[in-house]
């Protein structure tokens, strides 16, 4: 019998964000689609300039937020998953 992986619940959030990509400076705009304890769904501009790693916050503060890793793309829409 397989076993199945119980996702985390999302929760809708649309709100702005910010991804600093990792071990940058630059924090560029991104759109939180939704929120899970293990991860979001993101909308960027440029998903070609957003490497595997990058850091989201909820203020353009680099300090603040989660580092993440992209763990699927689908053109401008990112899935990324909380390390650390």
């Amino acid at each position: 019998m397989a076993v199945t992986k119980k996702r985390d619940v999302r929760r809708s959030v649309h709100e702005a964000g910010w991804i600093t990509l990792d071990g940058g400076f630059a924090a560029r705009p991104c759109h939180v689609l939704d929120l899970s304890t293990s991860g979001a769904k993101l909308v960027v501009d440029d998903p070609t300039s957003i490497g595997n790693r990058v850091r989201l916050a909820f203020s353009r503060d680099a300090r603040t937020g989660r580092v993440c890793e992209v763990v699927w793309r689908r053109g401008k829409t990112l899935g990324v998953h909380f390390v650390g």
